[in-house]
């Protein structure tokens, strides 16, 4: 799913539905999740944290460019919340059967 948002978010700014007069820059806003990548493939809980968190910031963008714009931004609109709310879920699904195999810290900052 966060490729999938990842080629969305390039293809609907360069491509798709640019927005007219635009440089194409709009399509920078897929960086942080570029950066998430390398995380998500070794497995590190605290990319997984920070994804869930950041990924509302393109939710938003969805839902209010899907409620403004019309014609084909306005179905991207549609597809960007979707997989927002699917790679949310996925994370925190994730997350959680992770928190439940990891063993618990201590205060000292080593395992028990």
């Amino acid at each position: 799913m966060l490729i999938s948002l990842i080629g969305l978010g390039i293809a609907w700014e360069l491509r798709l539905a640019p927005l007219p007069q635009g440089t194409g820059m709009l399509a920078l806003k897929v960086l942080p999740l570029c950066f998430a990548l390398t995380g998500l493939l070794k497995h590190r809980l605290y990319t997984y944290r920070w994804l869930t968190l950041l990924i509302w910031l393109y939710f938003t963008e969805g839902v209010v460019r899907a409620s403004g714009d019309t014609g084909v931004s306005q179905l991207l609109a549609g597809v960007e919340v979707a997989l927002s709310v699917g790679l949310f879920t996925a994370c925190a699904i994730y997350i959680r059967l992770r928190l439940r195999v990891l063993p618990p810290k201590s205060k000292s900052g080593r395992t028990t």
